[in-house]
């Protein structure tokens, strides 16, 4: 016992070794967001682990769109926001009729499409881009929220059928030949006994596309260009552009909508992890 104990310990204490440094470089970058968001401007870069006088004059000045690279600062925010909710439901939509057609209706060369599809993310996201750029013009809808919306459930349908189509295959079958006994139509038993079973991976599925097209700046960069379409992302990056530019106001406004990701991560944790590993290992 006293050996298997003091093993026990070594392996925690080995594990603490680890985990602690690791802990502490991933929230170094965070910290230091925040400190920027609350130093003034003269002593950001001091050095200090934190400012002698604190102060939220930099949350004054991005709410208040006080600075020339944030006149549009809310309704860049307002934009991000449309097109990530607009990203998850259409990507929902999508992948939630595709997988119940493929593992449940067994649809005719759906396995096909969906390994067909899935053989996209073998080219890199920023290959596409030019082309994506081009389909957009093609069809008018540069610099309208569709192009980023469309093109952001291209990237996410794929894996997000994937995913609900591996969740369903371990639902049981039994269920779906009861409800058809009792008369239920396709429609019935997509509405009554799959939704319900699914709701998971359905809220971890949507708040993988919400979150994949809130952090989108590639593509937000090329479909949109006027200040008041871009979203949030490429706003922040122009800050970049300036010879001095206001680091402690461009981090102020990073934290700011590092915020609401935040908060819908951790609402929704318990569905992410059981959600995307629903299909990991079939039953």
């Amino acid at each position: 016992m006293n050996r298997r104990f003091l093993r026990d310990v070594a392996t925690d204490a080995k594990l603490l070794l680890i985990a602690i440094p690791v802990l502490l470089w991933t929230l170094a970058p965070i910290y230091h967001l925040f400190l920027f968001a609350i130093s003034p401007k003269e002593v950001a870069f001091s050095g200090a682990l934190f400012p002698h006088r604190p102060t939220l004059k930099n949350f004054e000045v991005v709410f208040g769109q006080k600075h020339y690279f944030l006149i549009h600062f809310w309704e860049q925010l307002g934009n991000s926001l449309l097109i990530s909710v607009g990203t998850a439901i259409i990507t929902l939509l999508v992948a939630t009729w595709a997988a119940f057609s493929i593992s449940r209706l067994r649809a005719k060369g759906g396995r096909l499409v969906m390994n067909l599809a899935l053989l996209t993310y073998f080219i890199p996201a920023a290959f596409l881009a030019v082309p994506m750029y081009r389909t957009m013009g093609t069809y008018g809808l540069l610099n309208t929220e569709w192009a980023l919306i469309l093109a952001m459930v291209t990237i996410a349908a794929p894996y997000a059928i994937w995913i609900l189509k591996q969740a369903s295959d371990r639902l049981p079958r039994e269920l779906d030949e009861a409800a058809m006994i009792d008369g239920a139509s396709p429609l019935q038993l997509f509405r009554l006994v799959y939704l319900p079973l699914m709701t998971p991976s359905l809220v971890a599925v949507g708040t993988y596309a919400l979150l994949l097209a809130w952090n989108e700046y590639l593509y937000a960069f090329l479909l949109l260009s006027k200040d008041t379409a871009i979203t949030l992302p490429v706003a922040l990056g122009n800050f970049l552009s300036a010879d001095d530019s206001p680091w402690e106001l461009l981090m102020t406004a990073g934290l700011i909508y590092s915020l609401p990701p935040a908060a819908i991560y951790y609402t929704f944790k318990r569905y992410m992890s059981s959600g995307l590993t629903a299909g990991a290992v079939k039953g």
